[in-house]
């Protein structure tokens, strides 16, 4: 089988999901072109160079549908002769990205390839293409479906923990994204966002409260509490799933749950023979790659089982796993991955994650690889593994072996 390289990786700013966000103007496919247009340049892709685009978006609806993929590559300078594949994979779109065009390459499909994803979440908003798993009755009471949210308050209730743990882990995470933006850590793979003039909109991740504190946390009220236990009732329905738990306890807020941010991201992979005809230098080798389905009502615990897989997969051991990138979609799901492998905090997540700094669903899986690959290179060490939940019960994985 034919190894698979990372060559590159780079991404955008995340900028605030709103209105007034620094990135609300640029659209889907601006931003993906833009994303295209660096990693082209970058590394002096000329003519038909790649196989493939494959980009991944959670939300394929409105100016992130009819295949984006393909659009992005016809709006970017790269040859019009590279083709287009759009994926959904829910939150780990942009990694299934990643770990499709690896296994292409691995195959023998291709040389090399072009892989990520974007979401606009402030101009495409999530749940907006109407999943069938949340407006299907039929389906949605089959699987006693509940919001996220819930499903991540039931982690915290199930393995228990609390309210202040989940707080103290979002205050270091935005502690280390404050740290990591002011040591330039992740200069090498952030772009610079610019208008049709050339201006500058955006150069850093946006969404960060570097001054948060447990005081300031503190005074927010849970955020799916109400929904829960008021409106349409998802506690009930989740203890007819779970009857030995009493209650949920809620336990998430918007402090230590991720942010809704813009943001795009793509990851150059090819084989040995790719890196030759281009003059390039390898960075990494795409080790293994993993996915798996999980309990689609608690839904976030993929990161576990998935993890096993990959590991049992690739003959490898939690312990030959130097960093780990873990997305915090919410608190309780790095803390449950943590106690599930007695891994500490000091090799998870080094430079904060998507709490501090935002979770733009479809591209998060490639820009947690390429901020993984940075932190091997910048610390020195060998192996990471990056790893996602997923809605309505996934998980996927990839592990990165430094070069």
């Amino acid at each position: 089988m034919t190894d698979a390289y990372i060559y590159d990786a780079v991404r955008t700013p995340r900028g605030k999901g709103r209105k007034d966000g620094a990135l609300h103007e640029v659209t889907s496919l601006r931003l993906s072109a833009l994303t295209l247009n660096a990693l082209k340049e970058r590394n002096g892709l000329e003519g038909h160079a790649v196989e493939d685009v494959i980009w991944g978006n959670a939300t394929q609806v409105a100016e992130q549908g009819g295949c984006l993929a393909r659009s992005a590559v016809l709006a970017s300078d790269l040859d019009e002769r590279i083709p287009g594949l759009s994926i959904n994979r829910f939150c780990a779109s942009g990694m299934e990205a990643v770990n499709l065009a690896a296994n292409q390459v691995r195959g023998g499909a291709g040389e090399g390839y072009i892989a990520g994803g974007v979401e606009m979440m402030g101009r495409v908003a999530m749940g907006s293409d109407g999943a069938a798993i949340a407006v299907d009755p039929s389906l949605a009471m089959k699987t006693y479906f509940v919001p996220q949210g819930i499903s991540a308050d039931i982690i915290a209730t199930e393995y228990g923990f609390s309210r202040d743990d989940a707080d103290s882990f979002a205050v270091e995470s935005q502690r280390r994204a404050a740290e990591a933006w002011g040591d330039d850590r992740f200069s090498r793979s952030v772009i610079t966002v610019r208008d049709q003039n050339g201006v500058a909109m955006l150069d850093r991740d946006e969404y960060m409260r570097p001054g948060t504190d447990m005081q300031s946390l503190g005074g927010l009220k849970p955020s799916f509490k109400e929904m829960g236990e008021v409106m349409p009732g998802f506690d009930q329905l989740a203890l007819m799933k779970y009857p030995h738990l009493e209650k949920i306890e809620h336990v998430h807020h918007a402090g230590n749950s991720s942010g809704i941010v813009d943001g795009s991201a793509a990851v150059l992979i090819g084989s040995k023979a790719f890196g030759e005809a281009h003059g390039l230098k390898p960075r990494a080798r795409i080790r293994a790659t993993a996915k798996i389905g999980t309990d689609p009502t608690i839904m976030l615990t993929g990161p576990v089982p998935v993890t096993e897989k990959i590991l049992a997969d690739s003959g490898m051991a939690i312990s030959d796993i130097d960093l780990f990138e873990v997305n915090e979609a919410f608190a309780s799901v790095v803390l449950r991955f943590m106690q599930a492998f007695d891994v500490d905090h000091d090799r998870v997540n080094v430079n904060g994650g998507a709490i501090a700094m935002g979770h733009p669903l479809g591209a998060t899986g490639a820009i947690i690889i390429g901020t993984l690959l940075d932190e091997l290179e910048r610390s020195g060490k060998s192996t990471g593994l990056a790893t996602l939940c997923v809605a309505s019960g996934m998980g996927a994985a990839t592990i990165i072996e430094r070069v």
